[in-house]
């Protein structure tokens, strides 16, 4: 992001001292947010502080990462767009799903050492989290002081399959190996006579191209050519089969010589042929792995082959077709292991999408130790929010981490260093009138505030509301800024034309807490004068009251008296939300309440305990206060009448089976 074109920039004026504003052209502006996330919206606009997704720096770049096609590859090696694993959970379990690599950057951090009972070592920064099962938990951290968050100990078990195998060298004995296995058990070697002489035809012929092309690959290097074809054409019950062939005395000699069995096979010939005869007759399938086949010879090579890598495989009964199948066992870690130790070509059958992660005694920590060493480490920010490193679940994040991967911290930094999208105008209207886009919901001010201080100076909100109205695209604007009053005539003019929900942010009306806890806002009065201004005009503005500070703001006597200044200032709704405190914001809030409020360390440790978010049983005890304060007061019971009553135009859409965008509602971020 700091390219040869940015600029650094100070300024001389009371508002922006001891700040750095960092210029920047970026290569977009309308991100889409992860779909781990839990907001109302896929899309949104922010022009400072970096873009929607949260990450922090982890891993050494050696570290192995499951990609999409079931293969490995170094996390320095990754690169945005790729297919790989991740997990999300479903019904009761988390499971493998396929997400996309978003971002992916390097850093340099000092680094730590996780060992694991089976033998992985994972080299990651302290501030890297994995899934245990007992939830997420950073490399590092300490059980008292501000430093205090779930970490890793000794003993903590990992969720996953643990350490990756090796995959096989490209060797002679593997080839060998392969050939041997995918032509026994579904190619053809016939010798015939034919017009008084010798005739000779060896054919392969596959669904799964693959498979097709390593056989046809591995016979060229062996110095026989063959010709493909199209064996057969797809038809409702079948796919379309593709063949090679070859027909010739010399090639028949060649085949012979490549598939005979060995006297005594190595490991690579072993791997090999393993990886042969799960192209030609194997399956997974449902958490089942399978080699299905009629050969005695073949069958027995096979469960020989397994045992020798370490394989545990039971040798099922004979079906009446006289068809026997050859079973691994172990779960997913065993199915993984093999298809990383054989390195099948077909990977439509390395699938292990939908299986459940699960843990092991393999996975237990056994020791974290400091490296005493700066080492160059990478990230990457992904659909769902983790990905699967080295066998062991792997986590992004989110809030105040926005600023670290630009190598900034998520405390004093995240305050004092401002990057500036100065292209975002521009970028927003031609993003806006590609066709492909189809005119779905933007929200701004869902990760920093559009609305800052710094607006003031560098004027891009109403470039990027212009582009939204002229695209008569819906949108979305949440601030704690009272800047927004100067773009009221843009905001009216493009309620004309498409949805604008406006959302004022102000938690709380105790101004002196205001000014300890959110440091250079309007006060929460300036605000609610603000939203009256909004509604004055005709335009439709809710309240987002939060964060609801547990212990500081939550007693019901604070919630109705904030409740009753929003009502008074004539907002359309109200909507609570309580602090929830994120990996970044946890520590720099924490660090916060220990200098001026110590006595409440305790219990937010407490309340806090499971994580980012305060207990369900909490979080519903400060909805329904709000709510029955806010029908005392009667929030919403005018606002109807009062908003603009406007038939908005629909956004063009390049798809017109799309359907029209949901205007966004439910929880929204902090800004905090």
């Amino acid at each position: 992001m700091f390219g040869r074109d940015a600029v650094a920039r100070t300024f001389d004026t009371p508002g922006f001292r001891g700040m750095e504003f960092y210029e920047i052209h970026a290569r977009s502006i309308i991100n889409k947010v992860p779909d781990a996330s839990r907001m109302p919206f896929r899309w949104t606009i922010n022009p400072y502080r970096g873009c929607s997704h949260s990450c922090v720096y982890c891993l050494l770049g050696e570290t192995p990462v499951l990609m999409a096609d079931g293969r490995i590859r170094p996390l320095a090696e990754v690169r945005v767009g790729d297919a790989i694993y991740g997990t999300a959970r479903q019904g009761n379990y988390r499971r493998y799903v396929l997400t996309e690599v978003l971002a992916h950057w390097q850093t340099v951090r000092p680094g730590y050492r996780v060992t694991l009972a089976d033998g992985t070592h994972l080299v990651a920064s302290g501030d890297h989290r994995f899934l245990s099962d007992r939830g997420w938990k950073f490399v590092t951290g300490a059980e008292q002081g501000s430093f205090r968050r779930p970490h890793l100990t000794a003993g903590s078990s990992l969720m996953g399959t643990g350490g990756f195998a090796h995959q096989p060298k490209d060797s002679p004995d593997y080839r060998r190996g392969y050939l041997c296995a995918m032509i026994r058990g579904d190619g053809h070697l016939r010798r015939y006579p034919y017009d008084g002489k010798e005739s000779c035809l060896f054919l392969l012929a596959l669904a799964e191209t693959e498979g097709l092309t390593r056989t046809r690959d591995y016979l060229a290097a062996a110095g026989l050519r063959t010709t493909e074809f199209t064996f057969a054409e797809a038809a409702d019950t079948r796919r379309r089969m593709q063949a090679i062939s070859a027909s010739s005395r010399d090639g028949a000699r060649v085949i012979e010589w490549l598939i005979r069995w060995p006297e005594s096979p190595g490991t690579q010939w072993c791997k090999g042929f393993l990886a042969g005869i799960f192209d030609a007759a194997g399956s997974y399938d449902s958490g089942v792995w399978r080699v299905c086949h009629g050969d005695p010879e073949i069958l027995g090579q096979t469960a020989c082959s397994m045992r020798a890598l370490g394989f545990t495989v039971v040798v099922e009964p004979a079906r009446p077709n006289g068809v026997t199948s050859i079973r691994l066992l172990g779960g997913v870690r065993e199915a993984l292991r093999f298809f990383h130790t054989a390195d099948p070509a077909i990977t439509g059958k390395r699938s292990i999408a939908g299986a459940a992660v699960t843990s092991d005694a393999g996975l237990r920590v056994t020791r974290i130790e400091p490296l005493g060493m700066d080492l160059p480490m990478f990230d990457i920010t992904t659909g769902t929010g983790d990905f699967i490193a080295d066998g062991v679940v792997s986590h992004n994040c989110f809030a105040r981490n926005t600023h670290t991967y630009l190598d900034l911290d998520a405390g004093l930094d995240f305050d004092t260093k401002v990057v500036v999208k100065v292209n975002a105008p521009e970028l927003a209207r031609k993003e806006l009138a590609r066709p492909s886009w189809t005119g779905e919901h933007v929200a701004m001010g869902t990760n920093v505030d559009c609305y800052q201080r710094a607006e003031g100076r560098y004027r891009l909100m109403p470039g990027i509301i212009g582009a939204l109205r002229d695209a008569r695209n819906p949108f979305s604007i949440l601030t704690k800024g009272t800047l927004l009053l100067r773009d009221l005539d843009l905001l009216e003019e493009a309620a004309e034309v498409t949805s604008v929900g406006l959302n004022l942010s102000v938690g709380f009306t105790d101004a002196e807490l205001s000014s300890l806890v959110e440091p250079g806002t309007p006060s929460p009065q300036r605000r609610l004068d603000a939203c009256a201004a909004v509604t004055g005009r005709g335009l439709r503005c809710g309240i987002l009251m939060g964060p609801v500070l547990p212990f500081l703001t939550d007693s019901p006597g604070q919630l109705e008296a904030t409740v009753r200044a929003i009502a008074a200032s004539g907002a359309a709704s109200v909507s609570p939300v309580v602090l929830h405190l994120r990996p970044g914001a946890r520590e720099w809030y924490l660090a916060w309440l220990a200098e001026h409020y110590p006595e409440l360390a305790g219990r937010y440790r407490q309340l806090y305990r499971s994580g980012a978010y305060a207990p369900k049983d909490y979080q519903r005890k400060i909805s329904a206060l709000v709510a029955e304060f806010a029908a005392r007061y009667g929030i919403g019971r005018n606002g109807a009448a009062a908003a603009r009553r406007v038939r908005p135009r629909p956004p063009p859409r390049s798809d017109p089976r799309q359907p029209a965008p949901a205007a966004p509602a439910g929880e929204q971020l902090t800004l905090m």
